[in-house]
């Protein structure tokens, strides 16, 4: 990846039916993330998507899911950021 891109993947272990949507924390290179959203309908993607927008402050449309539509080991493209950033503001939470 080039250092000057401004987007990036990010590899996410997604716990749907939580009580409420959180960062648990790093599991290695992969993200732990509990979503209140349940997994089906594509509901969960979306909630991970909104709420990785949110907590990265970007747009909604900045964050899709790249693959894993029906896994839980998912990877999603984030868009107007580095990775090294997105990995600094995930560890301030």
């Amino acid at each position: 990846m080039n250092p000057t891109d401004t987007s990036c993947l990010l590899t996410i272990k997604a716990v749907p039916n939580a009580p409420r949507s959180e960062v648990v924390g790093w599991m290695g290179d992969t993200l732990k993330v509990r979503l209140k959203a349940p997994p089906v309908d594509g509901k969960a993607n979306a909630e991970l998507c909104r709420f990785l927008a949110e907590i990265l402050t970007l747009p909604k449309s900045a964050v899709t899911l790249a693959t894993g539509g029906s896994s839980r080991a998912k990877r999603v493209r984030i868009e107007g950021c580095t990775i090294a950033e997105a990995c600094t503001r995930l560890d301030r939470l």
